[in-house]
């Protein structure tokens, strides 16, 4: 999270075909609005149920809805996930410890006696949003979003903020407001009805073209073949949507619709541990009906497959703006899409390493 010193820088079989497309093209399920305010000031707004691990749900929660308006417990998500991918044992290349990131002189300058460990997610938490609250104090006599401001601040430094009356001219920090304020969303409670996805007829239709292809783990299509998220990435890449590579980074690509409200194009995500989006271990694409397409396992082919079962977790409807917010993972499964403090474009973290699911 907070790498800089001084300055406060700082988602049977033949039946369906048909079935599911002559809703979508009738038109019955209709677009409707977005929640306003996702990444907006208050305590009442919550979190999305399994976005975060369950260890960290009530920390993010509380450090979010009670530190300062600025800081909410969506936004202070994002931030983690984007920076250690909810890793509490995270090193970056500079030295930033913790699932926060934040380097030790910055540790030192903000944390109350009795504050010593940033390893422990119970101090590092609510020390995130303390340091982002103190930068919204700062940059409080800028004009225009006090949010995206303190994002500004946290990532350029408070100097840079003040100096250019918002948010400074560089790529690296107008990317990481946006993406934090997009990704935000991912982790807000949905309270009204989630917008259907101009994309999802596109998607749809590339997965119904590979039907009784046999599943390969890390199959991306590249010689024809996929294993689950890599018939995901590619249905959405097939639309002009970029999605990681991995099923549960794919979870983050927008909105999660309750089960009542899915629609077809929505992902649809199994896990073994349902309090815990990390043990996400499938993915497939919702067709309507209580079916998904899916690349199941090795030995299967590409099918279409019942969602109602029990390590069903959730689904996400997948956003261009979700998806773009999204980090980045190198080969060995770092995060490489935090805050760029490092001063070479992005901070490299040692999180846990990320695999192709089954």
């Amino acid at each position: 999270m907070v790498l800089r010193n001084g300055g406060r820088a700082a988602i049977a079989a033949g039946a369906l075909g048909g079935g599911f497309l002559l809703l979508l093209g009738l038109g019955t399920y209709a677009a409707s609005g977005l929640p306003q305010g996702a990444a907006g000031g208050g305590s009442h707004v919550s979190l999305a149920t399994g976005t975060v691990p369950a260890a960290y749900q009530s920390l993010i929660q509380q450090a979010g809805s009670s530190t300062c308006p600025q800081v909410t417990p969506p936004l202070l998500a994002a931030q983690l996930y984007q920076e250690s991918g909810f890793n509490p044992t995270a090193v970056s290349n500079v030295g930033a410890q913790g699932i926060s990131q934040i380097m030790p002189d910055t540790w030192k300058q903000y944390a109350d006696p009795g504050w010593t460990n940033p390893w422990d997610p119970s101090q590092a938490i609510p020390m995130a949003a303390r340091i982002d609250c103190a930068y919204a104090r700062d940059v409080a006599s800028v004009p225009g979003d006090p949010q995206a401001n303190m994002l500004a601040a946290y990532n350029a430094g408070t100097d840079a903020v003040l100096r250019n009356r918002g948010i400074p001219p560089y790529s690296e920090t107008q990317n990481y407001v946006q993406s934090i304020l997009s990704l935000a969303r991912s982790f807000t409670a949905v309270t009204t009805p989630v917008a259907i996805s101009p994309q999802a007829n596109g998607a749809i239709y590339f997965a119904q073209t590979k039907l009784g292809i046999p599943y390969e783990w890390g199959g991306t299509g590249l010689d024809g073949r996929f294993d689950c998220s890599g018939l995901t990435w590619a249905a959405f890449h097939s639309v002009g949507i970029e999605l990681p590579r991995v099923a549960n980074d794919q979870w983050y690509s927008g909105q999660h619709p309750s089960r009542d409200q899915l629609r077809p194009g929505d992902l649809v995500f199994f896990a073994t541990d349902l309090s815990d989006p990390r043990s996400i271990h499938h993915v497939g694409i919702y067709v309507g009906g209580g079916y998904m397409i899916d690349a199941p396992h090795t030995g299967a082919e590409i099918r279409y497959d019942a969602i109602d079962r029990s390590d069903y977790i959730g689904a996400t409807r997948v956003t261009p703006d979700g998806a773009a917010a999204l980090p980045t993972r190198a080969a060995d499964g770092t995060i490489t899409g935090g805050s760029a403090l490092d001063g070479k474009g992005g901070s490299s973290l040692a999180s846990a390493s990320a695999s192709p699911s089954p």
